[in-house]
C-alpha cells in the first residue's frame, strides 16, 4: 500500500491506461472465445461488451401473432371439453331412493327430532 504513495501522478496515470487495456483486451478475448464478431470501436456484434446475450424485443405484430394464436388454442381446448362432449358419458337418468327406503330414513330422522337435542350423538 505504501508503494502508492512514492509514486509520481505520471506513474499512476501509466498504471492507469495499462490496466484499461488489459482490460480491453479480456473483453476482446471474452467476445472472440464465444464466437462473436468484433467489430470497430471495441463493439461486439452478437453480444454485450461484458459478455451477454442482447435482450431481443418482440415487436408489436409479433405480439398480436401469439395472441392469436392463443386464443385458437383456448378455443380448441374449450371446444374439446365442453359440457356437451361430457354428456355422452353421463347417463340421464337420475339417482333416486326407492320409497321404502325413503320411509325408513325419514321415520329414523323424526325419531331423533323427538328424542331432542341432549339425545343425539356427538
Amino acid at each position: 500500500m505504501s508503494v502508492f504513495f512514492n509514486l509520481t501522478s505520471e506513474q499512476l496515470r501509466q498504471a492507469a491506461d495499462i490496466k484499461e487495456k488489459i482490460s480491453q483486451l479480456e473483453q476482446e478475448v471474452a467476445v472472440i472465445l464465444r464466437g462473436g464478431i468484433l467489430l470497430e470501436g471495441g463493439k461486439a456484434q452478437g453480444s454485450t461488451v461484458l459478455g451477454q446475450p442482447k435482450k431481443r424485443k418482440i415487436s408489436a405484430a409479433g405480439i398480436a401473432r401469439i395472441k392469436a394464436a392463443q386464443k385458437v388454442r383456448w378455443a380448441k381446448f374449450k371446444q374439446q371439453t365442453a359440457p356437451a362432449a361430457l354428456a355422452d358419458s353421463v347417463p340421464d337418468t337420475k339417482l333416486t331412493v326407492n320409497p321404502p327406503a325413503k320411509a325408513k330414513s325419514a321415520s329414523s330422522a323424526h325419531a331423533r327430532l323427538d328424542r331432542g337435542p341432549a339425545a343425539q350423538p356427538a
